[in-house]
């Protein structure tokens, strides 16, 4: 069958596809940036690419009207004050998109939906919901909680929460309960589910067997980890600095964790265990799930992280219009050393960044990182998703891969830290050399005034770094 997959770049994309593949579906992957889909070999080859932003109609004509089947894996949680608007917008294109074609059966992921005052998240999936329910085709809306998983956005919150924090003063919605469900089985769900005559024009909530509350998952991630760990609950902790204390320990972005707090009041437990029935399926248990999670960590092996998704930032920059670096009204800082070894150089180049660090000033990385935390940057903290790979569309710390080419030996990053300009930071082997260049387009006076103020320290940290990584 032809399935036409949305958000084949997001968290839970990345994962389906595979799977529809291997279940021998003809699979049509709608990106909003092509650049960023870096499947590579069968896979690629597979597949058929298409470049459609949901919100703007024209782009929609590009769906082929063959298509069998559709996944809407897509929301605008981050990227907008006025995300509910922008989510009905785009549910509402996409539907009048897929009535023009062929399709009888769409799947929509949203989260679970247990009271009627819901927070502005849950609201606008359920807004989701009912739009696309109105299409002339079927409809299945899977509405889960907590999805974990390697790299997912709740499994690298927890993560963080636990492994930096011996002792937690945590505010009082930390009693809340919910369903946790790991990632595995949620792609199972989703599989199993398209062109199932049996779900048709009806919701499911999925969920794993244990129902916990946000404490007691912070304590069953220590005990995975052998962490002890002592939490706290207090009643007088108001939203704004839940969200506060939740941006700044974890990786998340400010506006992330506005969403996640205000959903985080509200009980998401499954109503029933229908589709586990319907599909027999049996889902993995919390402590199942965490242990899974870190045997993909520990084996280089995470197929997707939240923190590569424009919404760990609340960018929304493209690839293609960033990859050509400017030149004019521009500061540059250009160094060129000779390699030792080109082999170690490049793999030098392909380990920067995360827990490796930036090989020079490791210390004014992270007071750079701290002072863009204060001000609503995404600081130091995301990382990077793969020690030993890097992608296109890639988070890198406070940078985005815009171009990885490691036969070439060309890595070109883009700034997503709060600037008065833009930035880019490019490292490329030209004959025997390592060539490094920083690029600063300033915005205005203050971006002028920037450049100047931050110059010195490139001195120091730009040339420590290039001698260490060509030695």
């Amino acid at each position: 069958m032809k399935i036409l997959l949305t958000g084949a770049n997001g968290y839970v994309g990345k994962r389906l596809l595979p799977v529809l593949l291997e279940d021998k579906h003809e699979v049509i992957c709608c990106v909003r940036d092509i650049k960023r889909f870096h499947f590579t070999g069968k896979i690629k080859q597979k597949v058929k690419l298409i470049e459609v932003d949901l919100l703007d109609k024209e782009s929609l004509n590009k769906i082929p009207n063959d298509i069998d089947g559709a996944f809407y894996l897509v929301h605008s949680m981050s990227e907008s004050k006025d995300y509910e608007n922008l989510e009905i917008k785009s549910a509402i294109n996409f539907r009048n998109a897929i009535n023009k074609t062929a399709a009888k059966h769409v799947i929509y992921l949203s989260g679970i939906i247990n009271k009627k005052n819901l927070s502005q998240h849950l609201s606008s999936r359920k807004n989701v919901e009912n739009e696309l329910s109105k299409g002339n085709y079927n409809t299945t809306t899977l509405r889960a909680g907590i999805i974990i998983g390697s790299g997912s956005a709740s499994f690298e919150i927890i993560r963080d929460l636990v492994e930096k924090l011996p002792f937690m003063i945590t505010p009082i919605w930390l009693k809340t309960k919910c369903q946790p469900i790991g990632i595995h089985d949620v792609i199972l769900f989703l599989s199993k589910t398209i062109f199932n005559a049996k779900t048709f024009n009806k919701n499911f909530d999925i969920g794993g067997p244990d129902i916990l509350s946000y404490k007691e998952m912070l304590l069953g991630f220590s005990a995975v980890r052998n962490l002890k760990r002592k939490i706290v609950v207090v009643p007088v902790m108001t939203p704004k600095l839940s969200s506060y204390w939740l941006y700044f320990v974890t990786s998340t972005s400010y506006k992330l964790a506005i969403a996640l707090v205000d959903s985080m009041k509200i009980e998401v437990v499954c109503r029933n265990k229908d589709l586990q029935k319907i599909l027999n399926i049996t889902p993995l248990s919390y402590n199942e799930n965490l242990k899974r999670a870190f045997n993909k960590i520990h084996n280089k092996d995470i197929a997707s992280s939240w923190k590569d998704a424009y919404s760990s930032s609340g960018s929304k920059i493209r690839i293609s219009k960033l990859i050509e670096v400017p030149s004019y009204g521009c500061f540059t800082d250009k160094r060129s050393r000779k390699y030792a070894n080109k082999k170690n150089c490049i793999n030098m180049v392909w380990n920067i960044g995360g827990s490796t660090g930036w090989y020079y000033g490791n210390w004014l990385w992270r007071i750079r990182g701290f002072l863009d935390k204060i001000i609503g940057g995404v600081g130091l903290r995301r990382g990077r998703t793969n020690t030993d790979s890097i992608n296109a569309g890639d988070a890198l710390d406070f940078w985005r891969v815009l171009y990885a080419n490691k036969k070439n030996g060309h890595l070109l990053l883009f700034a997503e830290m709060k600037l008065p300009g833009e930035a880019w930071l490019e490292f490329k082997i030209s004959e025997d050399k390592l060539v490094q260049t920083a690029t600063f387009r300033p915005l205005g006076l203050w971006g002028r005034i920037y450049w100047f103020l931050v110059f010195p320290f490139h001195g120091f940290i730009f040339r420590g770094m290039l001698k260490r990584i060509t030695s």
